[in-house]
């Protein structure tokens, strides 16, 4: 779920960093996996790598965008020194993806229960 709000702007991008940062590495490693697989299913792809480059705030040079500019993942394999950076990276992309595919595929309405948090938030129940 902070995921999706994290994707949807519905929670801070420093929010998300401090909360990824809380976790134990195990865990942090499982959610760049779980970025990993979110993009995927958002139909991310190699052109929107730029974008999120741009919009997580990391360098070019540093190994998560520079793998994701050869179109590789496996962030959760790096160093924990890189895993921010990975986080930051990825959430980028996913929200870049999300956002593209509930404009054209969403925009209508839809049955994802992660792309109608606005509305559960208002349901009292």
């Amino acid at each position: 779920m902070i995921l999706n709000e994290l994707a949807q702007g519905l929670r801070s991008t420093t929010e998300g960093v401090e909360w990824f940062e809380s976790l134990p590495e195990d865990d942090q490693r499982r959610v760049l996996h779980a970025l990993v697989l979110f993009c995927g299913q958002a139909r991310a792809c190699e052109g929107d790598v730029p974008e999120s480059i741009a919009r997580s705030g990391i360098r070019p040079t540093h190994t998560p965008a520079v793998m994701l500019t050869k179109w590789r993942f496996g962030m959760e394999d790096l160093p924990a020194y890189e895993l921010t950076k990975s986080f930051r990276l990825l959430v980028a992309l996913f929200s870049i993806a999300d956002t593209r595919r509930r404009a054209l595929h969403c925009a209508g309405g839809c049955g994802h229960e992660w792309h109608n948090f606005s509305a559960q938030s208002q349901d009292p129940t």
